[in-house]
């Protein structure tokens, strides 16, 4: 469950509360409602709180829905599109201009040169540890490719080629970095749960003064 879907699942649970209440109010006290509705609207609040502070931490927006395969998927749309220097769009385009087009097709913003695409995500050790939509970055940041699975990669090569999917070429030798910008997704799931419970944490840390 991503962080939006979270807040608002808690935004329904608030307006299920306050519509009880409603319901309720003849024999409640006016004492109790309002205890109900602090402790929602509490919990709202320390939630709000762990995700804002998850979300400093996060280099690279991710939607919740992108996946690597989805990835590969949207490079695939560009095979056959001439390689032009400077180029993003399907008219032409460029290694690293491939690599931003098909990441904001997913939903997520990356920089336009190799040299910010480099640094983006978390590095992996090994080609052999590659996985789908990670990038791989060659030459010192000279070139970047999308990697898609099966020792095969998804890239603009050079002026008079098209984009293309070929045999992963390089070994880790002629490897600079390899980037994920995704991570898995049980991380993604873990990450949730522990928004809930840090809001748990802090709301029975307040209740406990």
């Amino acid at each position: 469950m991503t962080i939006v879907a979270m807040l608002s699942r808690v935004s329904d649970i608030r307006a299920t509360l306050d519509q009880f209440s409603a319901v309720t109010a003849p024999v409640k006290s006016a004492a109790t409602t309002a205890a109900g509705s602090a402790a929602s609207s509490t919990f709202a609040d320390a939630l709000a709180s762990a995700s804002g502070a998850a979300a400093a931490g996060t280099a690279t927006p991710n939607p919740g829905n992108a996946t690597g395969d989805g990835v590969v998927k949207a490079a695939e749309k560009y095979l056959g599109v001439p390689y032009v220097f400077g180029g993003e769009d399907q008219s032409g385009m460029d290694c690293s201009g491939l690599v931003q087009k098909v990441y904001a097709d997913m939903g997520i913003t990356v920089p336009r040169l190799v040299s910010g695409q480099m640094k983006i995500g978390t590095e992996v050790a090994s080609l052999a540890e590659a996985k789908p939509g990670d990038l791989i970055v060659t030459g010192g940041g000279d070139h970047i490719l999308i990697y898609a699975g099966n020792h095969k990669v998804i890239h603009a090569p050079y002026e008079g080629r098209t984009v293309s999917k070929v045999e992963a070429y390089m070994d880790d030798s002629e490897i600079t970095t390899i980037r994920r910008v995704i991570p898995d997704a049980p991380a993604a799931a873990a990450g949730s749960t522990d928004l809930v419970n840090a809001a748990f944490a802090s709301l029975l840390k307040g209740g406990s003064r």
